[in-house]
């Protein structure tokens, strides 16, 4: 039988699950990217050294490698150009190349829901600060401007006063690849968004997930995403009702089998928004941490499907939690030098995991974006629902040393 192929976009140390995965059930695992040093072509069987948002030059490797899946695991420059090499090799994805602009085109993405009658803030795309700058009286101040095609938090920014708009869309220009941007109503949300991973298969949004996802106002860009726990503390009518809306996203846009990472809101106007969905998994480890608690492996499920191999199937309820998990990004809120991470004694039994991506004497950088990110700890809560107070305790117990 011939060994199945499966192609990675990226080489962060996201895809390492992956990869693990693939060579559990024998299959060969090529990466791509333009950086040969990252740490997962270190893993993977091949390599190859090719700019993952040039399509057609990734379809060129993939054609003569012969693959029979692609993803984008957790990297969302990578996204459209698995979706396109998909298409043209008529390969195993979760959505169609067109789909997949959309969902990964925050502007596209808000046209979209407000064209199908979802709830969505007063949100416009450009790609000239002058029409943004003549559109002021469109929007209900504060706004958030953000690039179209950036993920991680990178280049966005409220804006509260409309003097500063200016900055705030040179800042957006500067992360859009595609040197475009949006700006949307800001919408205040009750307690804690969600940004967690689901899954799909056949089209039916079989396992839907809810956490709590927290940010620490000390940092350089505070709407970076700091930390997370499961379960959600959103109101139960709320997730169902995003969990029905969700569905009825996939269905209008024809979507497959396979991993998303949705974020969502529910708000002080009452009304539960969809923030963002990407035909991929999250960052900061989430697709690792719903096997924490919910004892479902998705990893597993989306690599096989990526190269059209059968798995276990998903029943119903599996997505609920059963497990009390916090996860902390661990990231410097100024530059230095690390010198060591210290844990209270008090939270020492609750520790599941560390995964420290530093060692003593080296460089960090403050934290701008989930790229500078320096590791993930993991912990049991011994309580239900976790307050933004108690997620800042936990913090509180957790010092990163550096020095300059």
């Amino acid at each position: 039988m011939k060994q199945k192929k499966l192609m990675l976009l990226g080489g962060l140390r996201y895809l390492l699950p992956v990869i693990e995965v693939a060579h559990k059930h024998g299959i060969y695992v090529i990466t791509c990217d333009y950086l040969p040093d990252n740490i997962a072509h270190k893993y993977s069987d091949e390599y190859h050294n090719v700019s993952i948002i040039d399509k057609d030059a990734v379809l060129a490797v993939a054609r003569e490698l012969e693959i029979d899946g692609i993803m984008s695991f957790a990297v969302d420059p990578g996204v459209v150009t698995a979706a396109y090499v998909a298409e043209k090799m008529g390969l195993p994805f979760q959505c169609s190349y067109e789909s997949a602009c959309i969902l990964q085109d925050k502007a596209r993405f808000r046209k979209f829901l407000t064209d199908n009658g979802f709830n969505v803030p007063n949100a416009k795309g450009y790609n000239q600060p002058e029409g943004a700058l003549a559109d002021v009286d469109y929007f209900n101040w504060p706004v958030i401007v953000k690039p179209v095609d950036s993920a991680g938090s990178k280049g966005v920014t409220r804006v509260d006063h409309q003097e500063d708009l200016p900055a705030a869309i040179d800042h957006a220009l500067k992360s859009s690849p595609s040197h475009q941007f949006i700006i949307e109503d800001f919408l205040e949300k009750e307690g804690c968004s969600s940004d967690s991973d689901s899954f799909s298969i056949n089209g039916s949004l079989v396992f839907c997930s809810f956490n709590n996802q927290y940010f620490d106002a000390d940092a350089e860009n505070e709407y970076t995403p700091a930390a997370y726990s499961w379960p959600s503390t959103m109101p139960q009518w709320a997730q169902d009702e995003l969990r029905s809306e969700l569905q009825r996203l996939l269905s209008l846009l024809k979507c497959r089998t396979g991993l998303y990472n949705i974020e969502t809101r529910y708000c002080t106007n009452g009304k539960a928004y969809i923030m963002e969905v990407s035909p991929r998994a999250g960052g900061n480890r989430l697709s690792e941490m719903l096997k924490y608690v919910t004892g479902e492996d998705i990893i597993e499920r989306a690599t096989l499907a990526a190269v059209g191999e059968p798995f276990a199937p998903i029943t119903e309820g599996s997505d609920h939690t059963k497990e009390f998990i916090v996860e902390l990004i661990l990231h410097a809120n100024r530059p230095g030098q690390f010198t060591e991470l210290c844990v209270e004694p008090n939270l020492s039994p609750l520790i599941l995991e560390t995964d420290l991506w530093v060692k003593p004497g080296d460089k960090v950088d403050s934290f701008t974006g989930a790229n500078m990110a320096i590791g993930t700890l993991v912990l049991k809560s011994p309580l239900p629902t976790v307050s933004s107070h108690g997620i800042q305790s936990v913090k509180d117990g957790i010092n990163l040393i550096t020095g300059d």
